[in-house]
């Protein structure tokens, strides 16, 4: 693909997922209230609900990403790109009309069987990146969430005040313009030379994740992400009730908060990355980035007004280096026309620690905060989540010293 085509697919992309973010920023303020006026309970209890609801979306991405990302490869990007954008609409359409709990769990078994739009995204980036142009590109995904959390919880919030269920209404309606526009305007990125045979072997989630095997220089880093997959949900999954039980927070409040952490993951994913990565190196990036995302879970826990979460979120963001310094050298250690694989199994990764995280740190944040708790501490997740980075810090030093071969690779076809 020509260089002029390579920024402009990247563009496309860009909008795609921007849009698609968007609308999953729109639904978050409203769905511990949702939740509450459902099941007529207080936050704590919500919460347990909340952390089984990203449970049930886990379980579908976990068996079903390695199959769309093994559908790329073979297939292209463009048709399973769409695909996933259509069940999110049937999802956001589910939620808004649900008259109880069950609905919202058939949602998001919709959504989390034909959500590929990351997996599939990912590796439409990496068809597209050269291998040193590949950790700033993969910041893209950051950026359209930093951007995409601006826009959406912050529209959100508003819509919330006009009743709890006019957000999914609103998400769905995107997620359907969002699945029209690719349609119409995104480009097929990988060649048919480049694409390859379907294989179940590597389409089920075992298999998809022994593709690692092939390749155990990054062993240390799978483990280490995985650690900072299941460390994330401590934001991911608790942020709101967090926010609801420490400081009252309503939904504009919530709304405004993430519109706030937005902002900053824009600020670091979509400038400082390009600066920072190429200037300290993908292996430093590493762990400057845990070191900032572990002071950041032990400030957010420690925090006792709302002006400090907010004070707070700024160096949080700034651990946001990691992930694409991380994907990057993996990235690089595996051939080009394995690139779907590595994204599906990453994806599949990702969702076996979704199947960990939530359920962890919504029960840890319940625990802590029932009436009947032994010690209230709403922080305790955030706490827990310090500890996890820690450890993967350990283990990415470990691993980047043990294969220096491993942050210069030669990529090499398959």
């Amino acid at each position: 693909m020509a260089k002029d085509k390579k920024q402009a697919a990247l563009g496309f992309i860009f909008i795609t997922l921007l849009i698609d973010i968007t609308g999953f920023g729109i639904i978050i303020p409203v769905v511990p209230k949702l939740i509450m006026q459902l099941k007529h309970c207080d936050i704590s209890e919500a919460s347990r609900y909340g952390g089984v609801l990203l449970f049930a979306y886990a379980v579908m991405q976990f068996f079903f990403a390695p199959v769309i990302g093994n559908l790329s490869d073979k297939y292209g990007r463009r048709p399973v790109l769409l695909f996933s954008l259509a069940g999110f609409a049937i999802d956001y359409t589910l939620t808004g009309f649900a008259p109880s709990i069950y609905w919202l769990f058939a949602g998001r078994l919709i959504a989390g069987i034909t959500g590929a739009s990351f997996t599939t995204a990912s590796a439409y980036i990496a068809d597209v990146s050269t291998p040193e142009k590949k950790a700033q590109n993969f910041g893209m995904v950051g950026v359209a969430f930093g951007i995409g959390f601006i826009i959406g919880p912050a529209v959100g919030g508003f819509l919330g005040k006009w009743g709890i269920r006019i957000p999914f209404f609103a998400a769905a309606i995107l997620a359907g313009v969002n699945w029209l526009y690719g349609l119409i305007v995104l480009p097929e990125s990988l060649p048919k030379e480049n694409r390859r045979a379907f294989s179940w072997k590597k389409a089920n989630p075992v298999g998809s994740l022994l593709m690692f095997k092939k390749h155990p220089v990054i062993y240390g880093l799978i483990a280490s992400i995985t650690l900072l997959y299941i460390a994330s949900h401590a934001v991911q999954s608790s942020w709101s009730y967090y926010g609801i039980e420490k400081f009252h927070w309503d939904e504009k409040m919530i709304g405004i908060s993430l519109t706030v952490v937005g902002v900053c993951v824009a600020l670091v994913q979509g400038g400082l990355i390009r600066i920072i990565i190429p200037k300290l190196g993908q292996e430093k990036s590493v762990y400057v980035g845990l070191a900032l995302y572990s002071t950041g879970f032990i400030l957010f826990g420690l925090a006792t007004q709302s002006w400090m979460m907010f004070a707070f979120t700024l160096v949080y963001c700034f651990g946001g280096i990691t992930m694409p310094a991380l994907q990057g050298i993996i990235s690089n250690n595996v051939p080009k026309n394995e690139q779907g694989e590595l994204q599906g199994a990453l994806t599949g990764l990702m969702s076996a620690s979704t199947l960990v995280g939530p359920l962890l740190m919504t029960n840890v944040f319940s625990y802590f905060t029932a009436k009947n708790a032994p010690l209230y501490l709403p922080g305790a997740s955030m706490f827990l989540a310090a500890l996890l980075t820690l450890i993967s810090t350990v283990l990415a030093y470990r691993s980047l010293h043990s294969h220096k071969e491993i942050v210069n690779p030669v990529q090499q076809e398959a």
